[in-house]
């Protein structure tokens, strides 16, 4: 077996490399040393984060001790991400990608000493061959330890990861367990963590539900699954389980909002609900893609850019700006800005639509502008800046096109159905409210509502993502509407 070798090497730069597994980093430390032996930062979040490390958020350091060279252990790939190092002595540290995916079966070997150490994200089997009496080898990880987490195995002497191991592994001291672990056509890969999709009856719940269709690694919850009007919505969830939570639900009755029972509802679905379930995404590392609203804003420009300051008119917007300042603290957020939605279910365009169909001139305000937003670009868009790794933050999304007033989109309705554009009567907003009371005698009160809706679509363009024109997608939406 091999001797004691010379201490780590001292005066190293602090680096990092890529690998051939995927995701799996090796460091170089500095070693500061002198006659009385050495010291170094072993983990130095700042530092490591410039040069790719992921802001992991280890919650437990554990340390192995071997007491002889030869000592061998693994190949285990746990559901948590590792940062390992050696402590004292040496290793030969073999990995192998035990992922659902292309990489699965891929293999990386290297030796560590107190100078090296690398980062092995959840699935990646780990295993080490001790190379100097003595060894510690320690691990950062992030998920605080269970025996009943679900764990990934791969035999030490698989002859297709086909590890050239320093001892051959007849002589090396292995538990039974390890030996005896499957072979990799016997593997069942660990799959990603889930994706779980909130208000999936609801307009856009119901597009996503088409767009994930056949996926096993995304979960949907209705209101009646998980109600986040509740006073713990989330008590029973396992958030460990997921990797992305998209929140597509929401209290929407924007006139109903100005009640007293609305209000209440208002603020616990969209802000409180939000607040909490940003609490545990934040602590399980959960990227959450929130969906957002024109009626965060007062209307006062023509067109709203991302980093506009929020200036919500009436409850609605005041709990939804609430939930947006709240989902924004997650480190891994998405928030889906959008206006004027449409998709399947109850809509401004569907009642245009049936008003047409039956003969009926509305009147419809026309002072009022912006553009159309169809539920399959909303989750369209939201596959997408998951799928390519945009930088987290506010995204703009809504259909293309130029801006319109409510008027302008019925006349188009009653058009691609047959009727004339006359039959739609435009009016202002104060005397289409002008037969309307504040709330008395049993009517709802009227919510503000914002004069210009419109959002820049440049951030969410640069990404890659262009959504098609709104009058597309209108003729789209209403020939399927009428398809028998």
């Amino acid at each position: 077996m091999p001797g004691a070798e010379p201490g780590p090497a001292f005066g190293k730069p602090l680096a990092s490399r890529t690998t051939a597994i995927p995701g799996v980093l090796l460091f170089d430390l500095p070693v500061h040393g002198d006659n009385r032996g050495w010291f170094k930062e072993n983990w130095q979040r700042e530092k490591m984060l410039a040069l790719g490390l992921p802001d992991f958020s280890p919650v437990q350091n554990n340390i192995s001790f071997n007491e002889l060279a030869g000592t061998t252990r693994g190949i285990h790939a746990e559901p948590w991400d590792k940062f390992i190092s050696v402590a004292t002595g040496r290793v030969f540290g073999a990995w192998v990608d035990l992922r659902q995916g292309p990489s699965f079966g891929s293999v990386f070997t290297a030796v560590l000493d107190a100078s090296t150490a690398i980062f092995i994200p959840r699935g990646v089997g780990n295993a080490f061959q001790t190379l100097e009496d003595g060894t510690a080898y320690s691990y950062l990880v992030n998920a605080h330890w269970s025996a009943g987490a679900p764990y990934t195995f791969l035999n030490l002497a698989d002859p297709t990861a086909a590890i050239d191991w320093p001892i051959p592994l007849d002589r090396a001291e292995m538990s039974e367990k390890d030996r005896d672990h499957p072979f990799l056509p016997q593997v069942v890969p660990m799959l990603p963590r889930k994706t779980l999709v909130l208000g999936a009856n609801g307009q856009l719940g119901l597009a996503l539900r088409k767009i994930y269709v056949g996926d096993p690694t995304v979960e949907f919850a209705t209101r009646t699954e998980l109600d986040l009007a509740g006073p713990a919505p989330f008590a029973d969830t396992d958030f460990s389980a997921y990797g992305t939570i998209i929140n597509a639900a929401a209290y929407t009755s924007v006139d109903a909002a100005e009640t007293s029972a609305g209000r209440a509802a208002a603020w616990a679905v969209n802000a409180s609900a939000v607040a909490a379930l940003a609490v545990h995404c934040t602590a399980h590392r959960i990227t959450l893609v929130h969906i957002s609203s024109d009626y965060v804003f007062d209307g006062s420009v023509a067109l709203h850019t991302e980093d506009e300051p929020l200036s919500p008119l009436g409850v609605y917007g005041q709990s939804k700006a609430a939930g947006d300042a709240a989902a924004s603290t997650v480190p891994a957020h998405y928030i889906v800005r959008t206006s004027w939605v449409v998709g399947g279910g109850g809509n401004f365009v569907a009642t245009m639509a049936s008003l047409a169909e039956r003969g009926i001139s509305p009147r419809v305000v026309n002072d009022q502008h912006g553009r159309l937003t169809f539920t399959q670009d909303i989750a369209a868009a939201i596959l997408h800046l998951l799928k390519t790794g945009a930088p987290h933050g506010t995204y703009n999304v809504s259909s293309s096109g130029p801006v319109q007033s409510w008027a302008d989109i019925a006349a188009d309705v009653f058009e691609l159905l047959g009727r004339p554009r006359s039959s739609v009567v435009g009016v202002g907003a104060a005397d289409y409210l002008a037969g309307r009371d504040s709330g008395a005698g049993g009517q709802e009160p009227t919510a503000p509502r914002p004069v210009h809706s419109a959002l820049a679509l440049e951030k969410i363009e640069a990404t890659g993502f262009l959504a098609p024109p709104a009058a597309q997608r209108l003729a789209e939406y209403l020939r399927e509407r009428t398809r028998p």
